[in-house]
């Protein structure tokens, strides 16, 4: 039993959470009416739900009282490039809604009756009551707009604290990741659990909308990688930007499809700024800073998953209000770094601009884990790979204007 556990424990969590996959459809098959199994996927979401409000909270907190005033480093750039291609790849994943619109099999027992948004308005109204909510309550009911409101302003706040402060804030930050990081560790009995009910409940037919999913997903992300990345490229270099693009998905991308880590992908980032002749002063802040905040990935996986919920409960949704959500999916993306399938974890805030329970929110999340076998290794590989992208896109356009000057 311990050499079991052992090389249990040495296998990637990936290939963990594809036999989970496979059990619970096993299972799901021949053991419909044993539902005790299903009681691992109730335990698993549980756990997610009740750390994910304060996951958001510390997340967002840290990463913004870690920025120093008066910083002197040519990031003004860099850091537009990461947002305006953040919330591009939030929109697309809109526009892929309204082409290819995606529903899910959920549990809708315990959602209350909707009605679909009276416009961009009422939605805008509904936002601001959230957003000054106590910041207490918001932790306690899970009230994701009102936890990133205050994280926001916590965050700001602690930016003029001591260096002693923003480390405790730092560790606090990590704690909960670490916290995070052993649920995460539980998935492969989570999505057995869920697979499992999934199937018994609804047969193999439901395997068909999980490959929608699936290819909505990645079709997106390859099409902001392979599309609307260099489209951004070309209007700040003004000339062919797929040599850099392509170096960069094969340099980085490529490891990062398989470390699943932005984070761990950044030394990795480093050698090939270096190898691209770009400035170190620039690459060493932009770099770590992308792994925080350069999210496209993350955005579109928040995005198609909560338009997936919505399209569920037959909510209609204009694109103003689509593209308040992918404002809010751009900035809530930034707490995304940190933790494997973090994005998944930020759903929920996004599902709350529709009114949608924490507890279906949820029940999406956990489909997210199912199909996060591929979405987390691209929406990875892209994310990286922008990171090193627009870093170097950003110092060239530079280098052209400075030609101009001369």
């Amino acid at each position: 039993m311990k050499r079991f556990i052992n090389v249990w424990n040495r296998t990637s969590l990936i290939k963990r959470i594809i036999i989970g996959v496979i059990l619970g459809f096993i299972l799901g098959m021949t053991l419909p009416k044993v539902s005790a199994i299903g009681i691992l996927g109730d335990l698993f979401v549980g756990g997610l739900k009740a750390v994910a409000p304060l996951l958001v909270f510390v997340l967002v907190a840290s990463a913004l009282s870690q920025n120093e005033k008066g910083q002197k480093t040519n990031m003004s750039t860099i850091i537009g490039l990461y947002l305006v291609g953040t919330l591009a790849a939030a929109l697309v994943a809109v526009v892929v809604n309204y082409l290819f619109p995606i529903t899910l099999t959920l549990d809708t027992a315990t959602q209350p009756k909707l009605s679909s948004p009276e416009g961009v308005g009422q939605v805008f109204h509904s936002l601001l009551l959230k957003m000054v909510d106590n910041p207490i309550n918001a932790l306690g009911t899970a009230n994701y707009i009102g936890v990133l409101t205050w994280a926001v302003i916590f965050g700001l706040a602690f930016r003029n604290s001591n260096k002693e402060t923003k480390e405790l804030l730092q560790t606090i930050a990590d704690v909960t990741s670490q916290v995070v990081r052993w649920i995460i560790n539980l998935a492969p009995f989570g999505i057995l659990g869920l697979v499992f009910k999934t199937i018994s409940d609804n047969g193999v037919k439901i395997l068909a909308n999980y490959g929608f999913l699936i290819l909505a997903l990645v079709g997106t992300m390859l099409f902001v990688a392979l599309v609307i990345n260099p489209f951004i490229a070309f209007l700040f270099m003004r000339k062919n930007p797929y040599p850099l693009v392509f170096r960069c998905l094969k340099d980085s991308g490529l490891t990062a499809f398989f470390t699943r880590s932005s984070a761990a992908n950044i030394p990795v980032n480093m050698k090939l700024c270096e190898d691209l002749g770009l400035d170190e002063d620039t690459y060493k802040v932009s770099i770590p800073l992308g792994a925080t905040i350069n999210m496209g990935g993350a955005a579109i996986t928040i995005n198609v998953l909560t338009l997936a919920a919505v399209n569920t409960l037959g909510i209609h949704v204009d694109f103003p209000t689509a593209f308040l959500l992918s404002v809010l999916s751009a900035v809530s993306a930034c707490g995304a770094s940190g933790v494997t399938g973090g994005s998944l974890l930020l759903v929920p805030v996004a599902c709350s601009l529709f009114g949608i329970s924490n507890d279906l929110a949820m029940q999406v999340v956990g489909v997210g884990f199912i199909v996060g076998v591929v979405q987390d290794s691209c929406e990875t590989a892209l994310n990286s790979s922008t990171d090193v992208l627009f870093t170097a896109v950003a110092e060239k356009s530079v280098w052209g204007k400075k030609k101009k000057v001369n």
